[in-house]
């Protein structure tokens, strides 16, 4: 069974409960492996309920249909439930794609996690992609509209289908505008780990660095690109086969969490 305190410099510290937040249209059993590979390190791990596409779940629906914020209240429930369950564990927010999205818009307008980290997450404005990012342009003003209006969601094969009609629209309106679908008054300013995956066309490293400068305080956010040399055999640095032997990941998010921890600790004993 995995031990209950990090195994770094400071043996006393509990270890952190990590709570994935999954990409769009992923249901939370892809990142079984992902969590597996967390608790072998002795953290604890739980990947939250991506709506819709659960097993048992209705999927999107014109009589079915969510927010980003529907989801924001779902992470928020799950960061409260780990604090209860373990008040004294550090929490730290995974969001993979448009769970990053969601992760920031969780720590801006509820309680917020001790820390976050963002895979393949970005700011999907269409200007921040190759060739004015046209074919986002057509995805999100036309693809979008059309498909919701007619079906009242968004239906395979589009991308992200089936998908709620409300939570595609405000995607589209951000790939057009750049505006989240949620306020974004002021940064986010806990310790937080920004992951690019190198030749990821869905996150280009323009969109995740306009992601970090738009959204997250520079002094809190860290940046680092998950390379093809960094890539172990048998495993990927692909936006979504990553988290089936994330080894290099993990290893960073620890590094990254013991001097974020650290620091922490400092500005919690100079107050």
């Amino acid at each position: 069974m995995a031990a209950d305190t990090e195994t770094g410099n400071d043996m006393t510290q509990p270890a952190p409960m990590v709570l994935v937040s999954p990409a769009m249209g992923i249901g939370s059993r892809y990142y079984r492996l992902l969590v597996e590979a967390f608790e072998a390190r002795g953290w604890s791990a739980r990947a939250l309920p991506r709506r819709g596409f659960e097993q048992g779940d209705r999927p999107a629906s014109r009589g079915n249909d969510w927010s980003y914020a529907d989801e924001i209240q779902v992470m928020a429930e799950a960061v409260t439930a780990a604090r209860t369950e373990a008040p004294q564990r550090p929490v730290i927010i995974l969001g993979h794609s448009l769970g990053a999205q969601l992760a920031v818009g969780h720590q801006l307008g509820h309680v917020p996690a001790d820390g976050v980290v963002t895979v393949g997450g970005a700011l999907p404005y269409h200007r921040h992609y190759p060739l004015g990012g046209l074919p986002l342009v057509i995805q999100a003003g036309a693809v979008v509209p059309l498909l919701t209006t007619l079906f009242g969601h968004l239906p395979r094969p589009a991308f992200g289908g089936p998908g709620a009609r409300t939570l595609m629209r405000e995607w589209a309106r951000m790939a057009l505008t750049g505006r989240t679908p949620f306020p974004a008054p002021e940064p986010v300013r806990s310790p937080s780990l920004l992951v690019a995956l190198e030749g990821d066309r869905l996150a280009p490293p323009m969109s995740v660095e306009a992601f970090a400068a738009a959204l997250f305080d520079p002094s809190a956010v860290t940046l680092w690109q998950y390379r093809h040399a960094d890539v172990p055999p048998g495993g990927s640095n692909d936006h979504i086969a990553w988290a089936r032997n994330a080894g290099p990941v993990i290893d960073r998010i620890a590094t990254w969490w013991a001097t974020a921890d650290r620091r922490t600790d400092e500005i919690l004993a100079g107050d």
